[in-house]
């Protein structure tokens, strides 16, 4: 087994796709999978037969969440090491999606739970770049070499394990970044051809979603510190006329933060003592043991944000602050202002 697993090569964020010469030796173009990042690492062990071990991008083990995958690793797979991301599909043939909220439901403590969701949601498994293969450490050749090592590996591969499209034309590329999104994929990736793959740093390009839309402020979070505002909660009304929580918004400076606590101090609710109303957000298996507390305002101001893509009725990555609408009536703000994609099949893009 590969001791430690290699961390995953990352992307920094540009704000549009990349001509191919915007790097020596130009530019190779895949879709932004939505999913959990997984570096798969198969072994040969002359006792057991394979082995596998699934690593997540923050080295959260991820092996015992995706029991069906690592079965099909073991049956199907030489030693090697892939780089890709596991997702979960829904849908028809013909209509179907990524399911992020499926996927985030895998993460579970219950081995009973673990084997049930395996049967019920089965995952798959996108595989975008090739470590090693039969013992061989690929990691300081070329991206082009390792990408068609890897196609020489998936030429006989069938679901759940996956090859991620791959394009040098930037024209395609674009095409993918509008249509791609329709099957719940979230951008697209630029990668050097002629870089080696570097674990932990930013050596690719990715290109996201951006939108804006002007939502109504809920309440705040305080900040982990004890100091000032973590993050603005932010609602939409729906169309019966209830505000509903779409998310967060954050990434403030400390001076920021402090600043927000008195900015918004007129808005706070208060009970009948003068102490300021508090409510909790619905709890996940991702904020076990956290702080969901937050101090309520009254849904009396506007604040425009930046947002990439939606999962069902909420803003699926924490939003951006855009700015104050103090010109804009809370009650204008509806979920009718949020751009939906054109439906793409799923079963295209894997094509």
């Amino acid at each position: 087994m590969f001791e430690p697993l290699p961390a995953p090569m990352l992307a920094r964020a540009v704000d549009s796709v990349p001509e191919p010469d915007a790097v020596p030796g130009g530019l190779s173009y895949e879709p932004k999978w939505d999913g959990f990042r997984g570096i798969v690492a198969v072994s040969a062990s002359a006792a057991a037969g394979s082995e596998v071990e699934i690593g997540s991008r923050g080295a959260k083990p991820l092996t015992r969440y995706f029991p069906e995958l690592v079965a099909a690793f073991a049956e199907r797979l030489p030693p090697c090491i892939l780089d890709g991301e596991i997702v979960v599909r829904r849908g028809e043939p013909g209509s179907e999606r990524l399911d992020w909220d499926a996927l985030s439901q895998r993460i579970h403590p219950a081995a009973s739970r673990i084997a049930l969701l395996a049967a019920t949601t089965p995952a798959m498994f996108i595989a975008f770049d090739l470590l090693s293969l039969n013992g061989d450490d690929l990691m300081g050749r070329p991206f082009q070499e390792r990408r068609a090592a890897l196609e020489g590996l998936a030429a006989r591969w069938s679901d759940p394990l996956h090859l991620s499209q791959s394009t040098r034309d930037v024209g395609l590329a674009r095409r993918w970044l509008v249509e791609f999104e329709g099957a719940g994929l979230d951008g697209v990736v630029a990668k050097p051809l002629e870089t080696a793959y570097a674990p932990g740093r930013r050596a690719m390009f990715k290109v996201k979603h951006h939108r804006t839309a002007d939502t109504v402020l809920l309440g705040y979070r305080v900040h982990t510190s004890g100091r000032g505002v973590g993050s603005l909660l932010l609602g939409l009304y729906d169309d019966r006329g209830v505000l509903r929580n779409v998310g967060g918004a954050s990434a403030f400076s400390d001076a920021r933060r402090v600043a927000l606590v008195d900015e918004l101090e007129p808005l706070v609710e208060r009970d009948e003592n003068g102490y300021a109303v508090t409510g909790e957000t619905e709890r996940s298996r991702f904020s076990s043991g956290k702080d969901v507390s937050f101090v309520k305002l009254r849904p009396e101001r506007v604040v425009e944000v930046r947002y990439d893509q939606l999962e069902g009725a909420r803003f699926r990555h924490t939003v951006q602050f855009e700015r104050w609408r103090d010109d804009r009536e809370p009650r204008s703000c509806t979920f009718d202002q949020l751009e939906v994609p054109a439906a793409y099949d799923l079963s295209d893009v894997l094509a």
